[in-house]
């Protein structure tokens, strides 16, 4: 009998030793999982910092060597605008010249009446990105000198080489949000707001405004997640 209650007591010993650590593991558990997850926005408006600009013309002919003199004399006069309206030497370049025959597979009924189409352009490749804003424009003067060229704000490319110098105080102004974030939701819940258990820095995304593409639109969102004490 006595060795019965001995054992009874052991046992029961034993099972409120185990709850004890299973409580103490729960409890440790459930203060580990005490944290809030937050995000924190960070935004920047900025200029483009350098613009491609490709104006492109085509011309049609039947004798390629008087093509590509022509096109050396509407190139020319292209140059002699820009350079005229503030570019540089170094800003402009002639671009790839591609030539289309088009009597190569031409209906025999309706043959065109120029063998070849040649395609050329003059590319503007410059730092100074107002001037190509406000110059987007000059293709109705050069149709006045008989010159159709294509100017459309598609083809232009509007470049942010920027972002670099940008990072660290949009990293640092997405964290401080955050955190600003977290410490509403601990007062909420009243509790304390303890240390950062992980941290995420999100991509940063660069985005060219709807109607003045020339302006970008930075962004960045960290996700940090806060113990809470």
């Amino acid at each position: 009998m006595k060795n019965t209650v001995i054992s009874a007591t052991c046992v029961a010993v034993g099972i409120a030793i185990a709850g004890l650590f299973v409580f103490l593991g729960l409890s440790k558990n459930a203060d580990k999982d005490r944290f809030v997850t937050v995000k924190g926005l960070s935004t920047r408006t900025v200029e483009a910092d350098h613009a491609i600009w490709p104006l492109t013309f085509a011309i049609q002919g039947n004798d390629l060597q008087q093509l590509y003199i022509e096109r050396e004399r509407v190139s020319q006069v292209i140059v002699n605008l820009l350079k005229s309206r503030g570019f540089r030497d170094s800003d402009l370049q002639m671009g790839n010249v591609s030539v289309d025959d088009n009597w190569s597979s031409y209906n025999y009924d309706h043959r065109p009446e120029y063998k070849y189409t040649l395609h050329a352009s003059v590319i503007v490749s410059t730092d100074s990105v107002q001037l190509v804003v406000r110059n987007s424009g000059c293709a109705s003067e050069l149709l006045n000198r008989g010159i159709i060229v294509n100017t459309s704000e598609w083809q232009m490319e509007y470049q942010y080489n920027g972002l670099s110098e940008l990072k660290p105080e949009m990293i640092e102004e997405a964290t401080k949000n955050a955190r600003a974030v977290a410490q509403k939701f601990a007062n909420d819940a009243e509790c304390d707001l303890g240390s950062i258990v992980r941290a995420s820095q999100g991509q940063f995304s660069i985005e060219s405004d709807d109607y003045q593409p020339w302006l970008k639109h930075v962004r960045v969102v960290t996700t940090v997640d806060y113990k809470l004490d």
